[in-house]
């Protein structure tokens, strides 16, 4: 169950501050996926938030996009909408 716990960490999001509440598997997950790709965490957020924002001029629920990317990490596969 301790994974099932929200946890609200202070992030960065393309040098704004800000605060994102998220279950601790999320912020597992997204731990790993900053190692894949030799960055941290804050630089995985920023990104998606840098794209969300050109592609579709933002997004209303950011903590739900960020739990759907790291699913679609952890499945594998490129998910386009």
């Amino acid at each position: 169950m301790g994974l099932a716990q929200p946890l609200s960490r202070s992030v960065r999001l393309n040098g704004f501050a800000t605060c994102l509440r998220l279950e601790e598997i999320y912020w597992t997950i997204l731990e790993r996926i900053a190692e894949a790709n030799q960055c941290t965490v804050n630089a995985v957020l920023s990104y998606v938030d840098r794209e969300v924002h050109l592609r579709h001029g933002g997004v209303k629920n950011f903590s739900g996009l960020i739990r759907v990317v790291c699913v679609v990490y952890l499945l594998g596969a490129k998910v386009t909408r």
